[in-house]
């Protein structure tokens, strides 16, 4: 019985993968075509399917910025960058998107040293930099066993110094990691999705207007409550703004 269940679950992925294959190259004919809602509808089946990839996420920003639909072009933009964040391609496009918002936020800049140290972490994601250390151990192992059975003196000393640098870089990649991850935890983000709307000074509607953000913008939420979320711009301002108002990547 067991076996049969294995032999059914093997088909089934199977059969998925082969469907959503068939739904991508569809998808992407029909965007070579032009028909870029029907290519939109496909890859966000195939999302609907349970599949995630930076491709394609970037497909379907690409699809969305030529019918001119702003906020969910830089929505997958940003899902498709959060997937592959050394990705040229998806910045260079993200940028495009992002000339065509309204909001002008100038941010807030950081000191030159934090700003070097998170570019070079964000360059990769955690579970990548986690294959990294894993790389540097496995050379540390290696460079470890070479030391301890070499009779060679100079050799001896070259295995041993590698090998800490070895060693050195692998823990450094972990707290890469580790940090990465604890950012992409904390750092929630969002894109406005409406044309316009009021963010409040306080989390009722009947609360004072702080600012106006319009369709596109990229916010950070730092707080919840109810279906009201808190949110901060690049250059420092936060006010309120309803769940509906926002979507979350």
């Amino acid at each position: 019985m067991k076996k049969l269940l294995s032999i059914v679950f093997v088909f089934v992925a199977y059969f998925s993968f082969a469907q959503n294959d068939t739904l991508f190259t569809k998808a992407n004919t029909a965007y070579n075509n032009a028909k870029y809602q029907d290519a939109i509808n496909d890859y966000l089946q195939i999302n609907k399917n349970g599949v995630e990839s930076a491709e394609l996420y970037f497909n379907l920003g690409n699809a969305y910025y030529k019918i001119n639909k702003i906020a969910p072009s830089i929505y997958y933009y940003q899902k498709a960058l959060k997937l592959d964040p050394g990705n040229q391609d998806i910045k260079n496009n993200l940028a495009f998107a992002n000339n065509m918002t309204i909001d002008a936020i100038d941010a807030n800049p950081d000191s030159g040293l934090s700003a070097s140290a998170n570019k070079l972490i964000g360059t990769f994601t955690y579970n990548t930099w986690g294959i990294i250390a894993i790389v540097f151990i496995f050379g540390f192992i290696a460079l470890f066993l070479l030391y301890y059975f070499t009779g060679h003196h100079t050799k001896k000393r070259i295995f041993f110094a590698t090998g800490i640098i070895a060693l050195l870089l692998c823990i450094i990649s972990v707290c890469f990691g580790f940090h990465e991850k604890s950012e992409v935890k904390s750092n929630r983000q969002a894109i406005i999705f409406q044309k316009e709307v009021a963010v409040k000074a306080e989390p009722n509607n009947h609360s004072s207007e702080a600012f106006t953000l319009h369709e596109g913008t990229k916010v950070k939420i730092t707080s919840s409550l109810n279906n009201w979320r808190q949110i901060e711009l690049a250059d420092g301002k936060t006010g309120w703004l309803t769940q509906s108002t926002i979507k979350e990547f």
